[in-house]
Protein backbone atom coordinates (compact mmCIF):
# COMPACT_ATOMS: atom_id res chain seq x y z
CA UNK A 1 0.00 0.00 0.00
CA UNK A 2 1.79 3.43 -1.22
CA UNK A 3 0.38 6.70 -0.58
CA UNK A 4 1.91 9.70 -2.61
CA UNK A 5 0.72 13.68 -1.25
CA UNK A 6 1.83 16.11 -3.40
CA UNK A 7 1.35 19.79 -1.97
CA UNK A 8 2.05 23.26 -3.02
CA UNK A 9 2.53 24.82 0.69
CA UNK A 10 3.43 28.13 -0.37
CA UNK A 11 5.91 28.90 2.29
CA UNK A 12 4.51 28.13 4.76
CA UNK A 13 5.52 26.33 8.29
CA UNK A 14 3.51 22.57 8.63
CA UNK A 15 0.55 22.32 9.81
CA UNK A 16 -0.45 21.14 13.78
CA UNK A 17 -1.87 18.02 12.69
CA UNK A 18 -1.87 15.77 9.06
CA UNK A 19 -3.91 12.40 9.83
CA UNK A 20 -6.46 12.98 7.28
CA UNK A 21 -3.80 13.83 4.71
CA UNK A 22 -1.61 10.58 5.95
CA UNK A 23 -4.91 8.73 6.33
CA UNK A 24 -3.62 7.66 9.37
CA UNK A 25 -7.04 6.82 10.58
CA UNK A 26 -8.00 4.59 8.26
CA UNK A 27 -9.83 1.26 8.96
CA UNK A 28 -7.85 -0.67 6.38
CA UNK A 29 -4.10 -2.04 6.64
CA UNK A 30 -1.58 0.65 7.54
CA UNK A 31 0.35 2.08 4.45
CA UNK A 32 3.33 0.34 4.14
CA UNK A 33 5.35 3.39 1.95
CA UNK A 34 4.45 7.12 1.99
CA UNK A 35 6.12 9.11 -0.59
CA UNK A 36 5.64 13.16 -0.22
CA UNK A 37 6.02 15.89 -2.55
CA UNK A 38 6.14 19.25 -1.69
CA UNK A 39 6.00 22.42 -3.69
CA UNK A 40 7.17 26.05 -2.63
CA UNK A 41 8.69 24.63 0.98
CA UNK A 42 10.67 27.94 2.28
CA UNK A 43 13.73 28.67 0.86
CA UNK A 44 14.99 32.04 1.77
CA UNK A 45 18.40 32.21 1.78
CA UNK A 46 18.92 31.72 5.32
CA UNK A 47 16.65 28.92 5.73
CA UNK A 48 18.02 26.89 2.87
CA UNK A 49 21.12 27.09 4.22
CA UNK A 50 20.06 26.17 7.49
CA UNK A 51 18.12 23.23 5.83
CA UNK A 52 20.84 22.02 4.39
CA UNK A 53 23.13 21.59 7.62
CA UNK A 54 20.18 20.11 9.34
CA UNK A 55 16.80 18.38 8.33
CA UNK A 56 14.61 20.83 7.23
CA UNK A 57 10.98 21.23 9.29
CA UNK A 58 9.10 19.44 7.27
CA UNK A 59 11.31 16.59 7.43
CA UNK A 60 11.92 16.78 10.70
CA UNK A 61 7.65 17.44 11.17
CA UNK A 62 7.19 14.14 9.32
CA UNK A 63 9.71 11.86 10.76
CA UNK A 64 8.43 12.55 14.24
CA UNK A 65 4.22 12.00 13.15
CA UNK A 66 5.75 8.56 11.27
CA UNK A 67 8.54 7.30 13.39
CA UNK A 68 6.24 6.39 16.23
CA UNK A 69 4.07 4.14 14.00
CA UNK A 70 7.12 2.51 12.61
CA UNK A 71 7.98 3.82 9.53
CA UNK A 72 11.90 5.32 9.05
CA UNK A 73 12.85 8.00 6.43
CA UNK A 74 14.36 6.02 3.35
CA UNK A 75 15.75 8.92 1.60
CA UNK A 76 14.88 12.75 0.74
CA UNK A 77 16.04 14.97 -2.16
CA UNK A 78 15.71 18.71 -2.08
CA UNK A 79 16.16 21.39 -4.70
CA UNK A 80 15.38 24.73 -3.59
CA UNK A 81 11.42 24.64 -2.98
CA UNK A 82 11.34 21.55 -4.18
CA UNK A 83 11.23 18.65 -1.62
CA UNK A 84 10.61 14.70 -1.82
CA UNK A 85 10.45 12.61 1.24
CA UNK A 86 10.19 8.85 0.92
CA UNK A 87 9.05 7.17 4.32
CA UNK A 88 9.01 3.05 4.42
CA UNK A 89 7.65 0.29 7.22
CA UNK A 90 10.76 -1.52 9.39
CA UNK A 91 9.56 -4.94 7.43
CA UNK A 92 10.48 -4.13 4.09
CA UNK A 93 13.96 -2.28 4.02
CA UNK A 94 16.14 -5.02 3.61
CA UNK A 95 14.19 -5.69 0.35
CA UNK A 96 15.04 -1.38 -1.05
CA UNK A 97 18.32 -1.53 -3.05
CA UNK A 98 20.28 1.01 -5.23
CA UNK A 99 18.31 4.23 -3.95
CA UNK A 100 19.76 7.31 -5.66
CA UNK A 101 18.68 10.76 -5.94
CA UNK A 102 18.87 13.66 -8.67
CA UNK A 103 17.42 16.79 -9.71
CA UNK A 104 16.63 18.67 -12.56
CA UNK A 105 16.12 22.58 -12.85
CA UNK A 106 14.12 24.34 -15.82
CA UNK A 107 13.96 28.19 -14.37
CA UNK A 108 15.82 30.58 -15.83
CA UNK A 109 16.48 28.51 -18.97
CA UNK A 110 17.81 25.49 -16.49
CA UNK A 111 20.32 27.66 -14.37
CA UNK A 112 17.84 28.38 -11.34
CA UNK A 113 15.88 25.60 -9.08
CA UNK A 114 12.83 27.38 -8.32
CA UNK A 115 10.74 25.10 -11.16
CA UNK A 116 12.09 21.66 -12.12
CA UNK A 117 11.95 17.97 -10.85
CA UNK A 118 13.41 16.04 -7.96
CA UNK A 119 13.25 12.20 -8.38
CA UNK A 120 13.81 9.47 -5.85
CA UNK A 121 14.83 5.72 -7.71
CA UNK A 122 15.14 2.12 -6.14
CA UNK A 123 15.17 -1.63 -6.62
CA UNK A 124 11.82 -1.83 -4.47
CA UNK A 125 11.89 -6.52 -4.16
CA UNK A 126 13.51 -6.24 -7.28
CA UNK A 127 11.82 -3.86 -9.49
CA UNK A 128 13.05 -0.37 -10.43
CA UNK A 129 10.46 1.86 -8.82
CA UNK A 130 11.31 6.04 -9.75
CA UNK A 131 9.22 8.62 -7.76
CA UNK A 132 9.62 12.53 -9.50
CA UNK A 133 8.31 15.02 -7.55
CA UNK A 134 7.84 18.26 -10.00
CA UNK A 135 7.05 22.22 -10.13
CA UNK A 136 6.19 23.33 -13.60
CA UNK A 137 5.67 26.88 -15.44
CA UNK A 138 2.72 28.70 -14.08
CA UNK A 139 -0.07 30.59 -16.22
CA UNK A 140 -2.66 30.17 -18.53
CA UNK A 141 -0.31 30.70 -21.94
CA UNK A 142 2.47 28.58 -20.70
CA UNK A 143 0.91 25.23 -22.10
CA UNK A 144 4.12 24.55 -24.16
CA UNK A 145 6.79 25.74 -21.80
CA UNK A 146 5.20 23.18 -19.31
CA UNK A 147 5.54 20.28 -21.60
CA UNK A 148 9.17 21.12 -22.41
CA UNK A 149 10.19 21.20 -18.98
CA UNK A 150 8.43 18.07 -18.18
CA UNK A 151 10.18 16.27 -21.44
CA UNK A 152 13.62 17.66 -19.93
CA UNK A 153 13.04 16.45 -16.85
CA UNK A 154 12.12 13.21 -18.16
CA UNK A 155 15.84 12.84 -19.94
CA UNK A 156 17.19 13.16 -16.41
CA UNK A 157 19.93 10.28 -15.86
CA UNK A 158 21.11 9.42 -12.67
CA UNK A 159 24.89 9.52 -12.26
CA UNK A 160 25.84 5.93 -11.16
CA UNK A 161 25.71 3.64 -14.22
CA UNK A 162 24.09 0.71 -14.88
CA UNK A 163 20.69 2.89 -13.87
CA UNK A 164 17.93 2.90 -16.17
CA UNK A 165 16.81 6.27 -17.18
CA UNK A 166 13.67 7.39 -15.71
CA UNK A 167 10.80 6.33 -18.51
CA UNK A 168 12.85 2.44 -18.48
CA UNK A 169 11.91 2.17 -14.51
CA UNK A 170 9.29 -0.51 -14.55
CA UNK A 171 6.95 1.74 -12.46
CA UNK A 172 7.29 5.90 -12.54
CA UNK A 173 5.25 8.20 -10.69
CA UNK A 174 4.82 11.72 -11.60
CA UNK A 175 2.94 14.21 -9.36
CA UNK A 176 3.56 18.30 -8.05
CA UNK A 177 2.07 21.32 -8.80
CA UNK A 178 1.85 21.08 -12.72
CA UNK A 179 0.00 24.29 -13.09
CA UNK A 180 -2.15 22.82 -15.94
CA UNK A 181 -5.23 25.24 -16.53
CA UNK A 182 -9.11 24.97 -17.41
CA UNK A 183 -8.91 26.90 -21.01
CA UNK A 184 -11.31 28.43 -22.87
CA UNK A 185 -14.10 28.58 -20.00
CA UNK A 186 -14.71 31.56 -18.47
CA UNK A 187 -14.30 31.67 -14.62
CA UNK A 188 -17.95 31.62 -14.45
CA UNK A 189 -18.42 28.70 -15.78
CA UNK A 190 -15.84 27.20 -14.74
CA UNK A 191 -16.99 28.02 -10.79
CA UNK A 192 -20.74 26.96 -11.78
CA UNK A 193 -19.91 23.58 -12.78
CA UNK A 194 -17.29 23.05 -9.59
CA UNK A 195 -20.49 24.51 -7.22
CA UNK A 196 -22.96 22.17 -9.51
CA UNK A 197 -19.87 19.30 -9.07
CA UNK A 198 -20.44 19.38 -12.60
CA UNK A 199 -16.52 18.54 -12.79
CA UNK A 200 -17.14 16.36 -16.00
CA UNK A 201 -17.59 19.56 -18.45
CA UNK A 202 -14.10 20.87 -17.13
CA UNK A 203 -12.13 17.53 -18.17
CA UNK A 204 -12.01 18.17 -21.93
CA UNK A 205 -10.55 21.31 -21.42
CA UNK A 206 -7.90 20.75 -18.77
CA UNK A 207 -4.77 21.40 -20.21
CA UNK A 208 -2.88 18.14 -19.31
CA UNK A 209 -6.32 16.05 -20.64
CA UNK A 210 -5.82 18.04 -23.97
CA UNK A 211 -1.82 17.21 -23.96
CA UNK A 212 -2.11 13.48 -23.10
CA UNK A 213 -3.96 12.90 -26.37
CA UNK A 214 -1.89 14.81 -28.82
CA UNK A 215 1.62 14.07 -26.67
CA UNK A 216 3.19 10.84 -27.30
CA UNK A 217 5.47 10.79 -24.55
CA UNK A 218 2.40 11.64 -22.41
CA UNK A 219 0.36 9.24 -23.91
CA UNK A 220 1.22 6.28 -21.06
CA UNK A 221 0.94 8.16 -18.70
CA UNK A 222 -2.07 6.95 -16.37
CA UNK A 223 -4.14 9.39 -14.14
CA UNK A 224 -7.42 8.20 -12.17
CA UNK A 225 -10.48 10.49 -12.54
CA UNK A 226 -10.65 14.73 -11.13
CA UNK A 227 -13.94 13.95 -8.97
CA UNK A 228 -12.41 16.01 -6.68
CA UNK A 229 -12.45 20.23 -7.08
CA UNK A 230 -10.12 21.92 -8.06
CA UNK A 231 -7.28 22.04 -6.03
CA UNK A 232 -5.92 25.65 -6.69
CA UNK A 233 -6.40 28.96 -6.06
CA UNK A 234 -8.73 29.26 -2.65
CA UNK A 235 -7.65 32.22 -0.06
CA UNK A 236 -5.78 31.05 2.79
CA UNK A 237 -7.67 29.26 5.33
CA UNK A 238 -10.76 28.90 3.46
CA UNK A 239 -12.63 25.87 0.97
CA UNK A 240 -13.20 30.10 -1.29
CA UNK A 241 -12.27 30.45 -4.43
CA UNK A 242 -9.65 33.32 -5.00
CA UNK A 243 -11.65 37.13 -3.77
CA UNK A 244 -8.31 38.81 -4.54
CA UNK A 245 -8.59 41.53 -7.38
CA UNK A 246 -6.61 38.94 -9.93
CA UNK A 247 -9.41 36.39 -9.37
CA UNK A 248 -6.99 33.41 -10.46
CA UNK A 249 -8.99 30.56 -12.51
CA UNK A 250 -9.72 27.55 -10.42
CA UNK A 251 -7.48 24.90 -11.82
CA UNK A 252 -6.71 21.14 -11.24
CA UNK A 253 -2.59 22.03 -10.99
CA UNK A 254 -1.80 19.17 -8.04
CA UNK A 255 -2.00 15.89 -9.71
CA UNK A 256 -0.45 12.47 -9.30
CA UNK A 257 -0.10 10.44 -12.69
CA UNK A 258 1.68 6.85 -13.44
CA UNK A 259 3.18 4.85 -15.91
CA UNK A 260 4.13 1.01 -15.91
CA UNK A 261 6.32 0.23 -18.12
CA UNK A 262 5.47 -3.86 -19.63
CA UNK A 263 1.86 -1.99 -19.62
CA UNK A 264 3.61 0.09 -22.86
CA UNK A 265 5.30 -2.62 -24.60
CA UNK A 266 2.53 -4.62 -24.22
CA UNK A 267 0.89 -1.57 -25.94
CA UNK A 268 3.50 -1.80 -28.91
CA UNK A 269 3.18 -4.67 -29.16
CA UNK A 270 -0.75 -5.13 -29.51
CA UNK A 271 -0.19 -8.96 -27.89
CA UNK A 272 -1.94 -10.36 -24.89
CA UNK A 273 0.62 -10.39 -21.68
CA UNK A 274 1.96 -13.82 -20.53
CA UNK A 275 1.37 -14.58 -16.72
CA UNK A 276 4.69 -14.83 -16.36
CA UNK A 277 5.21 -10.83 -17.96
CA UNK A 278 2.45 -9.90 -15.51
CA UNK A 279 4.96 -9.65 -12.63
CA UNK A 280 3.41 -5.78 -11.55
CA UNK A 281 0.22 -4.22 -11.46
CA UNK A 282 -0.47 -1.21 -10.31
CA UNK A 283 -4.23 -0.48 -8.74
CA UNK A 284 -5.31 3.32 -7.81
CA UNK A 285 -7.74 3.10 -4.15
CA UNK A 286 -8.25 6.59 -4.13
CA UNK A 287 -7.42 9.82 -5.43
CA UNK A 288 -8.75 12.96 -3.53
CA UNK A 289 -7.95 16.18 -2.21
CA UNK A 290 -7.82 17.25 1.24
CA UNK A 291 -10.00 20.60 1.67
CA UNK A 292 -9.14 20.97 5.41
CA UNK A 293 -5.51 22.04 4.88
CA UNK A 294 -5.49 26.31 4.15
CA UNK A 295 -2.05 26.91 4.75
CA UNK A 296 -1.71 27.49 1.16
CA UNK A 297 -3.71 28.57 -1.88
CA UNK A 298 -3.10 25.47 -3.37
CA UNK A 299 -5.19 21.96 -1.07
CA UNK A 300 -3.26 19.09 -1.12
CA UNK A 301 -4.07 15.33 -3.59
CA UNK A 302 -3.34 12.55 -2.12
CA UNK A 303 -3.34 8.85 -4.41
CA UNK A 304 -3.62 5.98 -2.52
CA UNK A 305 -2.08 2.23 -4.55
CA UNK A 306 -1.81 -0.97 -4.13
CA UNK A 307 1.24 -2.44 -5.71
CA UNK A 308 1.65 -6.14 -6.24
CA UNK A 309 4.60 -7.38 -8.03
CA UNK A 310 6.16 -10.60 -7.53
CA UNK A 311 9.57 -10.46 -5.69
CA UNK A 312 12.52 -10.90 -7.54
CA UNK A 313 14.00 -10.36 -4.43
CA UNK A 314 12.49 -12.32 -1.75
CA UNK A 315 15.30 -13.11 1.20
CA UNK A 316 17.12 -10.36 2.96
CA UNK A 317 20.81 -9.95 1.51
CA UNK A 318 21.73 -9.92 5.60
CA UNK A 319 20.13 -11.87 8.55
CA UNK A 320 21.80 -10.80 11.88
CA UNK A 321 20.88 -10.88 15.46
CA UNK A 322 22.04 -9.83 18.91
CA UNK A 323 24.08 -12.82 20.85
CA UNK A 324 23.03 -13.79 24.51
CA UNK A 325 21.80 -10.65 26.84
CA UNK A 326 22.58 -7.59 26.50
CA UNK A 327 23.02 -4.81 28.57
CA UNK A 328 26.19 -2.16 29.24
CA UNK A 329 27.61 -4.21 32.19
CA UNK A 330 30.15 -6.08 29.45
CA UNK A 331 30.81 -6.16 25.56
CA UNK A 332 28.18 -7.44 23.36
CA UNK A 333 27.91 -9.80 20.48
CA UNK A 334 25.95 -9.63 16.85
CA UNK A 335 25.95 -12.78 14.72
CA UNK A 336 24.98 -11.85 10.77
CA UNK A 337 24.94 -14.35 7.62
CA UNK A 338 24.96 -13.18 4.13
CA UNK A 339 24.14 -14.68 0.91
CA UNK A 340 26.72 -15.46 -0.88
CA UNK A 341 26.35 -12.78 -3.87
CA UNK A 342 26.41 -10.42 -1.18
CA UNK A 343 29.09 -7.28 -2.81
CA UNK A 344 30.26 -6.62 0.76
CA UNK A 345 32.96 -3.89 1.30
CA UNK A 346 35.29 -2.42 3.98
CA UNK A 347 32.98 0.35 4.78
CA UNK A 348 29.88 -1.52 5.69
CA UNK A 349 28.59 -1.15 9.04
CA UNK A 350 25.91 -2.61 11.33
CA UNK A 351 24.11 0.42 13.72
CA UNK A 352 22.32 -0.07 16.74
CA UNK A 353 18.79 1.84 16.35
CA UNK A 354 16.17 2.15 18.89
CA UNK A 355 12.91 0.67 17.60
CA UNK A 356 11.41 3.94 16.86
CA UNK A 357 14.19 5.47 14.85
CA UNK A 358 13.98 8.09 12.23
CA UNK A 359 16.33 7.87 9.54
CA UNK A 360 19.59 5.42 8.81
CA UNK A 361 22.09 8.13 10.34
CA UNK A 362 19.92 8.11 13.52
CA UNK A 363 22.02 5.26 14.80
CA UNK A 364 23.12 5.06 19.07
CA UNK A 365 26.23 3.22 18.35
CA UNK A 366 27.73 1.13 15.20
CA UNK A 367 29.94 -1.55 14.61
CA UNK A 368 32.25 -1.56 11.27
CA UNK A 369 31.74 -5.52 9.37
CA UNK A 370 35.64 -5.67 9.11
CA UNK A 371 37.26 -3.67 12.03
CA UNK A 372 35.47 -5.11 14.72
CA UNK A 373 34.90 -8.66 13.53
CA UNK A 374 35.46 -11.29 16.05
CA UNK A 375 35.00 -14.80 14.38
CA UNK A 376 34.38 -15.81 10.68
CA UNK A 377 33.57 -19.16 9.13
CA UNK A 378 31.72 -19.75 5.92
CA UNK A 379 28.19 -19.83 7.93
CA UNK A 380 28.21 -16.78 9.69
CA UNK A 381 30.68 -13.77 11.28
CA UNK A 382 30.39 -12.15 14.85
CA UNK A 383 31.06 -8.58 14.98
CA UNK A 384 31.73 -6.90 18.93
CA UNK A 385 30.42 -3.64 20.37
CA UNK A 386 31.87 -2.10 23.19
CA UNK A 387 30.16 -2.29 26.26
CA UNK A 388 30.86 1.99 26.96
CA UNK A 389 29.06 2.27 23.56
CA UNK A 390 25.77 0.59 24.83
CA UNK A 391 22.41 2.95 26.54
CA UNK A 392 22.87 2.83 30.59
CA UNK A 393 18.92 2.88 30.53
CA UNK A 394 18.11 -0.33 28.22
CA UNK A 395 15.21 -0.48 26.23
CA UNK A 396 14.18 -1.79 22.76
CA UNK A 397 16.37 -1.61 19.85
CA UNK A 398 16.85 -3.36 16.67
CA UNK A 399 20.41 -4.14 14.40
CA UNK A 400 20.75 -2.86 10.98
CA UNK A 401 23.27 -3.48 8.50
CA UNK A 402 24.19 -0.75 6.05
CA UNK A 403 25.80 -1.66 2.55
CA UNK A 404 27.72 0.99 1.20
CA UNK A 405 27.96 -0.35 -2.53
CA UNK A 406 23.92 -0.71 -2.24
CA UNK A 407 23.54 2.64 0.09
CA UNK A 408 20.98 1.51 1.78
CA UNK A 409 20.06 -0.97 5.50
CA UNK A 410 20.20 -4.43 3.62
CA UNK A 411 19.08 -6.64 6.73
CA UNK A 412 17.25 -5.65 10.15
CA UNK A 413 16.92 -7.95 12.91
CA UNK A 414 14.21 -8.22 15.02
CA UNK A 415 13.15 -5.80 18.05
CA UNK A 416 15.27 -7.09 21.08
CA UNK A 417 15.51 -5.56 24.64
CA UNK A 418 18.83 -4.10 26.38
CA UNK A 419 18.76 -4.36 30.47
CA UNK A 420 19.30 -1.48 32.12
CA UNK A 421 22.65 -1.52 33.44
CA UNK A 422 21.97 -2.56 37.67
CA UNK A 423 25.23 -0.87 38.77
CA UNK A 424 24.90 2.23 37.40
CA UNK A 425 20.77 2.60 38.25
CA UNK A 426 22.21 1.22 41.93
CA UNK A 427 24.94 4.10 41.81
CA UNK A 428 22.64 6.86 40.47
CA UNK A 429 20.01 6.07 43.42
CA UNK A 430 22.52 5.95 45.84
CA UNK A 431 23.50 9.86 44.78
CA UNK A 432 20.35 11.09 44.29
CA UNK A 433 19.41 9.84 48.02
CA UNK A 434 22.51 11.67 48.84
CA UNK A 435 21.47 14.84 47.13
CA UNK A 436 18.27 14.85 48.97
CA UNK A 437 19.85 14.75 52.52
CA UNK A 438 22.10 17.37 51.62
CA UNK A 439 19.25 19.89 50.73
CA UNK A 440 18.97 22.23 53.76
CA UNK A 441 15.28 21.76 54.66
CA UNK A 442 15.60 17.34 54.43
CA UNK A 443 18.82 18.23 56.59
CA UNK A 444 17.39 19.65 59.44
CA UNK A 445 14.14 17.04 59.66
CA UNK A 446 16.58 14.39 59.70
CA UNK A 447 18.44 16.06 62.74
CA UNK A 448 15.45 16.33 63.91
CA UNK A 449 14.69 13.41 63.91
Amino acid sequence: RLHIVTWNVGTASPPPDVTSLLQLNSLGPAMDMYVIGLQEVNSRITNFLSDLAFDDPWSIFFMNVLSPLGYIKLSSVRMQGLLLLIFVKHVHLPFIQDIHTQYTRTGLYGYWGNKGGVAIRMSLYGHTVCFMNCHLPAHMENTEQRLDDFEKILEMQFEEENIPSTLDHDILFWFGDLNFRIADYGIHFVRESINNRRYNLLWEKDQLNMAKKKEAFLQDFIEGPLQFKPTYKFDLYSDVYDTSEKKRKPAWTDRVLWRVKNLCQHKSKESELSEEEQTISVTLNNYISHMGYGISDHKPVTGTFGLEMKPLLSIPSVVLKPEGEWSAEHDVIISYSAVPEFPSSTWDWIGLFKVTFKHVNDYVTYAWVKDDEISSNNDSKQVYMNAEEIPNMGGEFVLCYYSNNMQSIVGISQPFQIQPNRTLIEKDLAQEEIDWMRKPDNLESHNEF
